[in-house]
Formats: structure tokens, sequence, C-alpha cells
């Protein structure tokens, strides 16, 4: 501080507690070659250990009132230095800034999770029930959508497969001739359509429930496996109306109605997991390969072919060799086919004993359902993404 200012004029620059600062200051002003080691030092004796100084900044302060009188000295003399301003070197201290928190710690605290993520198994299966509204709109909505443009409707979902039976009756039953050994052959046709063509439905549906639907899947976040789940619920409603059609032609052709009919209900739900199971690996398979959907309606076609759909499944033993007829009975198509045949039908030829075909049936959903669970699950992350 310039000389001349009094003690009221210094606590008002640094307060009451400066005093080590004024006394040092007023020292510097006798001495101006020691001004700023005696600076340095104030700075340092009253520094906090938590702040870091900034560099000395000299500030200029209008001078207190009692002190603001005009001097009616020449200003050009030494003792009157002090005018209307006055001058004090202050020391600036500055906060360090607190680190700012990382993303991670900025998601713990608000509960935020990235939008990709994959759950926990359970937590993934808990997700997917309470989109279960979802998923039965989805599939209705579907269904609505595949035959609004139709004049007949859903009355189609009938008459598919009727048509190809009858085309199938022609030319394997009447011309290649088939049937032989098969008492009721248009009925053991049906039954092996019907059932087959649940499965394949849901596998043509379920390759592109992913990559038929990428618009959906970036816009919304929800459990991707909804859509596989909705193709293979909207098959399962289809088949409801396809069985009541199917069991009027078991009742034309004349076989019995008989309680061995309440088979066809456990064989239709082990083959709805197992559907269930193969549109999950599907989906995800199609959504990995685009091309899957053009090549697989002709692996589809050589499954029926090899599923005893067509003919007896009495071929197998007697035009295969005997290593690769037990390969072609464990089919799981040809099991749910023999189910449903043995259900509706009676006096057929089978190629499995009757406990055999609900062991195989049995393991095949579990086996299907749980790989192909997991498989989708591990690649929910990367759908929509590519």
């Amino acid at each position: 501080m310039a000389r001349g200012a009094d003690d009221t004029t210094a606590r008002n620059w640094f307060g009451d507690d400066g005093d080590a600062e004024r006394q040092a200051h007023q020292r510097a002003g006798d001495d101006g070659s020691a001004g700023t080691a005696a600076g340095e030092a104030v700075q340092a004796s009253v520094a906090p250990p938590h702040r870091s100084m900034a560099l000395d900044e000299t500030v200029i302060l209008p001078r207190q009132p009692e002190l603001g009188q005009r001097s009616h000295t020449p200003l050009y003399r030494p003792e009157d230095r002090v005018a209307l301003l006055e001058t004090a070197v202050i020391p600036r201290y500055r906060d360090e800034p607190d680190q700012p928190p990382t993303l991670s710690e900025l998601a713990a605290r608000y509960g935020l999770k990235p939008a990709g993520a994959r759950p926990g198994v359970g937590e993934y299966l808990r997700e997917l029930w309470r989109y279960r509204e979802f998923i039965a709109t989805y599939a209705n909505g579907r269904i609505v959508a595949q035959f609004g443009q139709a004049r007949l409707g859903r009355l189609w979902q009938v008459l598919t497969p009727l048509v190809n039976a009858g085309v199938y009756f022609l030319i394997f039953g009447l011309i290649l001739g088939t049937s032989r050994n098969i008492d009721n052959f248009i009925c053991y046709l049906c039954v092996g359509l019907f059932i087959f063509n649940y499965t394949q439905l849901t596998a043509s549906t379920s390759v592109m429930s992913i990559s038929g639907q990428i618009g959906l899947v970036r816009a919304l976040q929800f459990p991707r496996a909804s859509l596989p789940i909705a193709m293979s619920l909207m098959q399962l409603q289809n088949l409801l109306l396809s069985v009541v059609v199917l069991a009027g032609i078991v009742l034309v052709t004349g076989e019995p109605l008989s309680f061995e009919w309440l088979w066809l209900v456990p064989a239709l739900a082990l083959q709805s997991l197992f559907n269930l199971g193969l549109g999950l690996f599907l989906a995800r398979l199609g959504a990995k390969i685009i091309d899957l959907r053009q090549l697989l309606p002709y692996i589809l076609r050589t499954w029926m072919y090899a599923s005893g759909v067509l003919y007896s499944v009495e071929m197998f033993t007697l035009h295969l060799p005997s290593w690769a007829a037990p390969i072609m009975h464990a089919n799981p198509a040809l099991v749910y086919i023999e189910l449903a045949r043995h259900a509706l039908m009676e006096g057929i030829p089978m190629s499995s004993p009757f406990e055999k075909l609900w062991l195989m049936g049995g393991a095949w959903a579990a086996v299907a359902l749980v790989l192909g669970f997991l498989y989708f699950w591990r690649g929910e992350p990367e759908y929509g993404r590519g």
C-alpha cells in the first residue's frame, strides 16, 4: 500500500484478519526492491494448503471517503503520493475445481443403463412377461394385415393346406402310387400336411421377424424376442382354425371319434414349444444372414420330403441303409406328425413305438426351446445396429 494510508483504510482492503498482509505490504512499501519478495511471503503465509494461488494482481481501488479529499499540496511531492486513487497488491486465491463425475458414475447415480445392453436371463424373461399384451396385439395385427386385402380373409388359412393336399394327392397318391399299404391315404396326407405346415409357416415368418421389422426395432426399446414369439403365436392361432377343418376331414374319411383324439393336445403343445425355439433361432440367424430368407424355402421343402408327409414312413426302412433309418426316424417334424396321426387315425404304420415318440417329442421341444432362446438372447445387443 502506498505510504500515508491509515489503519482503517488498510483494514478495509484486507479485513480484520489481514494484519500479516498489511504489515508485510507496508514493509514492502518502505523498501520497493523487496516488494515482490514480501508479497510472495505474505501469500505463502496466508494461503490455505488446499488452495492454489493465482498470480498477484495490482487492483486499483477508490480511496475511502475520509481520504478522498483533494490535497492542497502539489501532487509531485513524494510525501503526497496518495491522490484520489490508491493501489494495493492483493493475493487472489482460486479454488481447485472438483473432478467431474465419470459417465459410469452418473449412470449409477441416476439408474441409467445402455439402451442395447443385454439383461440377465431372469430379467429378460420378466420383461417378456410385461410385454405379453404387446406380443398378443402384434400377433393379431399381423393376422389381420396378412388376410385383410383378400376377399376370403382368414378362410385362406384353411384353403391353402387343402389345395396343397389335393395337388399332392393327385401326384403322389394317384400318379406315383405312394398310397399303397395305407388304407386312408387322404386322411394320412392331410394330417401330415396340416402339422408340417404349422412348423413350416412358423419358420418362414420367424426368419424375417427381426430383419423385416428393422424400423420398429430401431425406433422402440423392447425385448426383441417379442417379435419371433408373436410370429409363433400368430401361426398357433392359424393352426387352431385348421385343426377344426382337419377334424372334419378325419371324420368324413371314415375315422372314428374316440378318446385317443385327446393325445392331439399335448402333441401340439410340444410342437408349439419346438416351433418357438426354432423361430427364435432362425430370427437371429436371419438378422445376421439376410439371404437366408431366400434359401429357407428350399430347405423347408427338402425337410417336408424327408418327413414322411407324402408317403408311408415304411419307405425309410425299405430304401435307406440300416444306419440312416434311425436318423430319419428321429426327425422332429416326423415325430410330431406321427404323434398327430396316432391320435387321429387307427391302424397306420409307425416308424417308432408310441412311448419312444413321446420321449423324442419332449426332448426335441426342450432342446430347441432352451438353445433357441439362449442363442437369441445372446444377440440382444446387436439387433438393429447393422
